[in-house]
């Protein structure tokens, strides 16, 4: 072990130890779990998170164990599973949502939680443009108004209709949801968007003990609504830590002496040599893939708008000369899958992805280089040594990048090597972060490109599929709007797939007819591939079983294993003390 790894598991052992100024109360390692935080807290005294653009002053804890959501949507199921509510209803035009809170719930301090907390928290984010939080924005973008029914009723009157509303913005779709504060501290705030809430309050069962710049500590809260009312028993650790783990080598340290319970992602090769280590860590597969998928699968996005690109059986050829396989065996350590669509592999999902599937149009998992050849060759195009060549030029390809990860670049590479192989003189073009998404991707400022701009679905398909419509096409050099539609695609097919994604935006969730209509909108796409689905996204998020058992697993899905998401809770109430 090196120094900087005994110093710093000589600090996790003191903060274990020693609650903070706040607190004297020691708390038996057994009792206590041990969450990864992989990043530094910038600012531990300011738990406003109505500011935050990053997620930082929520996922140290604060949305995990203290503030709780409205609803929590299940992944494998696709239900929306009630917390602090208990249900909601729709006019008949879906232009409004009347929700239904749960009896019994209070805040921490004994004050109740109702609607008039839920109108004054909403309020505040219509009326407040300084509060830019991502969910705020959201929130601000979608509705008109809002009232008190009675004191566990609320009605949202909406700007245009949304069957998606309550999913989208308290049902944590994917990390956070918009999170309710209490009126009776907050309205005393001069300024809500220089409001620290600290010391801060929630309706969950853990109150804020302190917080330094690498950890938050939580203690139960043994008066707890939940367990008073019957809702849920106060969950079995009596302490909960977010620790910043200082990176993936200190990461995997940590694991394998025991002193973390829940680790964020790490690579298969760091994953086994854990596991050879301390026989107790487990991952949510327990042989390969290993990892979980993202909500957001990676895919090779094409500019539609730039030769030979622009014709659609050149890019089915790209397609078809990709080997996914490669990828997943290769770049990706064997940690993920191939994507046969352009979703997310999630059990709710799985009505979709099988009717795209079962109409054919889902993607192969290995190659079909001869089919890919011949597609380039009706085009014109003529091999000439190494690569293709048409009326004295090369049959080229330029795919960006964004150099912030290794897993990015090694895909690429995978990729370039391929068509390569098949007679496309492909490069990589690393570009660094910012200019990746502030540059290249927004403006259409490539010939292909690697990302994941289908990212959405993990309930239903219009999130994802609303992404390619023509309705958001924007001269190249003009900034797409959301980055969506950036590869511009923009041809009678792109309206034939936009008229029946337009249809499904209307349809309520789960209405039966969906599933065709992805189908039917899906043979657009296969046809004329302005991106191609690559592998499904991969979070290889370990759990040590030595203190703790009851972890989320694709054995026991009861939901996904995003312990730092606002989801949080349902992990923590799983959790069992393994002796």
């Amino acid at each position: 072990m090196t120094s900087m790894q005994k110093l710093l598991l000589a600090a996790v052992a003191a903060s274990l130890a020693i609650a903070g100024p706040v607190s004297a109360q020691n708390v038996a390692r057994e009792d206590t779990v041990i969450f990864d935080l992989d990043r530094t807290i910038q600012d531990p005294e300011n738990f406003n998170w109505m500011t935050d653009g990053t997620g930082i002053r929520r996922m140290q804890g604060a949305h995990q164990v203290m503030w709780e959501p409205l609803f929590i949507l299940n992944y494998n199921t696709g239900a929306l599973d009630p917390w602090l509510s208990t249900g909601f209803e729709a006019n008949d035009d879906l232009s409004a949502f009347t929700i239904t809170l749960r009896e019994g719930v209070t805040w921490s301090d004994g004050e109740a939680f109702d609607a008039d907390d839920v109108v004054f928290t909403v309020n505040m984010a219509l009326e407040n443009e300084e509060l830019n939080a991502r969910e705020v924005a959201t929130l601000r973008g979608q509705v008109a108004g809002v009232e008190k029914v009675d004191d566990l009723t609320v009605r949202f009157t909406l700007n245009a209709p949304n069957p998606r509303f309550v999913v989208e913005n308290f049902g944590v779709r994917i990390f956070g949801s918009f999170l309710i504060m209490p009126e009776h501290i907050w309205s005393a705030a001069e300024n809500p968007a220089t409001f620290t809430f600290n010391p801060p309050i929630g309706t969950g069962p853990y109150t804020f003990t302190s917080a330094a710049s690498n950890r938050a500590i939580w203690d139960r809260n043994e008066g707890w609504w939940g367990a008073q009312t019957g809702f849920a028993d106060l969950p079995e650790p009596l302490r909960v830590v977010f620790l910043e783990s200082g990176g993936e080598e200190s990461r995997a340290q940590l694991m394998a002496t025991d002193q973390l319970d829940a680790a964020q992602n790490l690579s298969v090769g760091t994953f086994e040599a854990i596991q050879a280590q301390n026989a107790n860590v487990i991952a949510w597969h327990a042989d390969y893939p290993y990892a979980v998928a993202d909500p957001c699968a990676r895919q090779l996005e094409i500019n539609t708008t730039i030769a030979p690109w622009d014709n659609p059986n050149m890019r089915k050829a790209v397609a078809l000369i990709i080997d996914r396989t490669q990828i997943v065996n290769i770049a990706a350590e064997g940690a993920t899958t191939p994507s046969s669509t352009m979703f997310a592999q999630y059990g709710s999902m799985s009505p979709f992805i099988d009717a795209v599937v079962e109409a054919g149009y889902g993607l192969p998992a290995s190659a079909d280089v001869a089919a890919g050849q011949a597609l380039i060759e009706a085009a014109g195009w003529v091999r000439n040594g190494d690569y293709y060549e048409r009326d004295g030029e090369t049959l080229s390809a330029e795919i960006h990048v964004n150099s912030a990860s290794t897993e990015y670049t090694r895909t690429i590479d995978m990729v370039v090597e391929q068509l390569q192989r098949a007679g496309i003189d492909a490069r990589s073009v690393p570009v660094e972060n910012s200019v990746f998404w502030g540059e290249v991707l927004p403006f259409g400022a490539y010939e292909m490109s690697y990302s994941w701009l289908s990212c959405g679905s993990v309930n239903e398909p219009w999130a994802s599929m609303g992404r390619y419509t023509v309705q958001d096409v924007v001269p190249v050099g003009e900034r797409s709007p959301g980055f969506n539609n950036t590869a511009r695609w923009n041809s009678p097919a792109a309206e034939a797939y936009s008229e029946v994604v337009n249809a499904m935006s209307s349809l309520p969730l789960g209405d039966p007819q969906i599933p065709a209509m992805v189908a039917d909108a899906y043979q657009h796409l296969d046809a004329e591939m302005p991106f191609i689905p690559l592998v499904q996204a991969y979070k290889l998020m370990p759990f040590n079983t030595t203190y703790w058992t009851g972890w989320p697993s694709n054995d026991s899905y009861y939901n996904h294993p995003f312990f730092h998401w606002n989801s949080g809770h349902q992990i923590i109430h799983n959790l069992t003390r393994a002796n």
